[in-house]
């Protein structure tokens, strides 16, 4: 802000939306009794005041409440977001039904689970159950594929573990090499790259997000085997976290030969509600299809063990555990540390700990994780970060609790129901064994670069030169 005098200030000069605009976080003031009321008196028709003027606390607003939201996300990417709704998805597929078939874009949907779950117990519904509805539903508007992206989590977490063990086994040259940090919350990233920026990206892993990961699967693998450009295909997702907008609107997932995303279109688990209620529709009642098949393990929903954002540090702490240690992990013991969205595992071989991972959600934890490596005092070898809460299934963009139902509780119940939700294990599936091989070449490939890894970049607050306090 630049004050030039008193009645002439310049503000928001630079590219990011000043959260005195645009910021979501409620401001909530408590009404008191007797406080600042007007009394009329009406035998002479004047007034005078009760008490003295209201006295309201200050707004408080914690990283807690700061995902990206329109307040700090900059104006380009309120652009980028602008273009991914439900109100989007109703366009194109309306535009899509319109035009003759030889002229039709194909529309694939893909589905993430913590989405599903949402879904599932705001219609008081099973798991499977949903999932099918969800495919008649969205078949029904134009949609021809819906697969779930428990598929591409597979890669992802292959990856991971790939990606782990070579930063193991260069530690002693590479000092950021731990602790290797999560990348699959693109809120965290967000968070990273804007307010750390150089000095933590080295240590996040570059493998791609699941929903990347589908991305690249459907604009590329799928569409070779059906025969199909990228620019033909619109793939929308559904996923539990509006950043999820800003990973999909990314300048690295965006095709330049084709002109074409990864992914076209996110829209999130409160949408789907908002769909179905425009639409007039009963959830429950609606016509059941299965999911396709073609990038998936089967036609029914999975997960992987582990965390229900992922599993990503339990499947990366088995597969390193064995090939490290040559230890078979069963079962992880997590002991909750600080707070419950803190937790770490280890591994002692003959008394010495030579593993130690930790899941930190919510940004309190990201801070005191931050602020140990800015120190060099992190213990660990990897960290599952994810910005919200209870991780996934209490993303920003699920569907909130109702008639009394605590967020608390309402994250317990998904919770049980992701642990009933079929696992698949990531190390023995024939069919991505053989999609890695036959579409990646397997190893160090540049298609694993290019298809399974990203990289993160530093933004820079612009400092403009009327910022200058005069």
């Amino acid at each position: 802000m630049a004050g030039f005098s008193g009645v002439l200030k310049l503000t928001d000069l630079d590219d990011f939306i000043a959260p005195s605009q645009e910021c979501i976080k409620p401001v909530k003031v408590e009404q008191k009794a007797g406080r600042g009321v007007i009394r009329i008196d009406a035998s002479d028709g004047g007034s005078d005041i009760m008490d003295e003027p209201p006295k309201y606390e200050k707004a408080k607003i914690t990283l807690n409440d700061c995902l990206a939201c329109s307040g700090c996300i900059t104006s380009a990417e309120v652009v980028l977001v602008s273009q991914q709704s439900h109100d989007e998805l109703y366009r194109i597929l309306e535009e899509n039904n319109k035009k003759v078939e030889s002229e039709r874009l194909v529309v694939v949907l893909s589905l993430s689970p913590q989405s599903v779950l949402s879904i599932a117990t705001k219609y008081t519904m099973e798991t499977e159950d949903c999932i099918q509805k969800l495919t008649g539903y969205f078949k029904s508007l134009g949609v021809n594929y819906v697969f779930d992206t428990n598929f591409a989590r597979t890669f992802s977490l292959l990856e991971a573990q790939k990606e782990f063990i070579t930063r193991y086994k260069e530690k002693d040259s590479n000092p950021k090499a731990f602790p290797m940090l999560a990348s699959a919350c693109p809120g965290w990233i967000c968070y990273a790259e804007k307010t750390h920026g150089s000095y933590i990206l080295p240590y996040i892993s570059s493998t791609k997000s699941p929903q990347q990961v589908m991305g690249s699967l459907v604009k590329d693998l799928w569409a070779t085997q059906k025969g199909i450009t990228p620019d033909k295909i619109y793939h929308a997702t559904v996923m539990p976290c509006f950043d999820k907008k800003l990973e999909a609107a990314r300048d690295d997932f965006y095709n330049e030969v084709y002109s074409t995303r990864e992914v076209d279109c996110v829209i999130t688990s409160v949408e789907v509600e908002q769909m179905l209620t425009r639409d007039n529709i009963t959830l429950p009642s609606f016509t059941s299809s299965s999911l396709d098949t073609d990038l998936s393990s089967g036609s029914m929903i999975t997960s992987h063990p582990g965390s229900t954002s992922g599993g990503f540090a339990h499947n990366v702490f088995i597969h390193a555990a064995k090939e490290l240690f040559d230890q078979d992990q069963d079962k992880l013991e997590w002991k909750t540390l600080r707070n419950a969205d803190f937790r770490e595992v280890t591994l002692q071989v003959n008394g010495e700990t030579v593993l130690r991972f930790a899941l930190a959600y919510g940004f309190r934890n990201i801070q005191n994780l931050v602020q140990k490596l800015k120190r060099g005092k992190s213990p660990y070898h990897y960290v599952e970060v994810m910005a919200c809460p209870s991780g996934c299934l209490n993303g920003g963009a699920q569907i909130r609790p109702e008639n009394g139902v605590s967020a608390k509780d309402l994250v317990a119940k998904l919770e049980e129901a992701y642990e009933n939700i079929p696992i698949s294990n990531p190390n023995s599936e024939s069919k991505v064994a053989t999609a890695y091989t036959e579409w990646l070449g397997g190893g160090d490939s540049e298609k694993v670069k290019k298809f399974l890894h990203t990289q993160y970049k530093s933004i820079e607050k612009t400092t403009n030169a009327l910022g200058i306090k005069w």
